[in-house]
């Protein structure tokens, strides 16, 4: 290969690897520490590097750390209080108010699409699906593990406005970062020749 070929057009076989590597691990079993801020913001860097049809940045941060995590637990207790008091027993507004805390570092993902323009709402959609995997992929190259979940409170009226979004805005994930508590178990993964075809 010519060495004065630019960097980019390089084998590189440790991204492969990486990519090849990644695995989720459940935001239930994880522990710290989680990333510092350097490297949030690094991952968030790698994060908004991803394809993204017209410039629009379809897409922005919730980063949920620290004492804000706990912060976050209560407001999910108090919607789901407020919500469903039926279903507001002691015990799952015990889990509500500790579900941020599984990890170290959690940051939301919304997706806010712009209707009436050229770029398609699927596209704008999709950029922020790229976004969370993005993230994922950030963490585990800085040896972190990661979790891409939504659960309930992604699709909540009252949480999405308490976290401050637009009607227009949605949650496309929350990412939950840290170390494992446990061993991570490799899951199933497709058999290609099910799922490839070559026209």
């Amino acid at each position: 290969m010519d060495n004065d070929a630019p960097a980019l057009n390089r084998p590189a076989p440790q991204a492969i690897e990486l990519l090849l590597s990644r695995r989720s691990g459940s935001a239930k079993a994880m522990t710290g520490p989680g990333p510092n801020e350097t490297q949030v913001r690094l991952i968030l860097s790698a994060a908004a590097r991803t394809p993204d049809h017209g410039k629009l940045f379809p897409w922005r941060f919730i980063v949920i750390g620290g004492d804000a995590r706990l912060r976050f637990g209560r407001m999910l207790a108090e919607a789901l209080q407020a919500s469903e008091p039926t279903a507001a027993t002691e015990e799952r507004l015990a889990t509500e108010r500790l579900r941020f805390a599984r990890a170290p570092v959690v940051i939301a993902v919304v997706s806010r699409v712009r209707e009436q323009i050229p770029i398609p709402v699927w596209e704008q959609t999709l950029s922020a699906g790229a976004v969370c995997q993005n993230l994922l992929l950030a963490a585990h190259a800085l040896g972190f593990v990661a979790n891409w979940i939504t659960e309930w409170c992604a699709y909540h009226p009252l949480v999405l406005e308490r976290m401050g979004l637009m009607p227009t805005e949605r949650i496309a994930g929350f990412i939950y970062i840290g170390h494992p508590a446990v061993p991570l178990e490799e899951r199933v993964r497709p058999d290609l020749d099910k799922i490839v075809t070559y026209y």
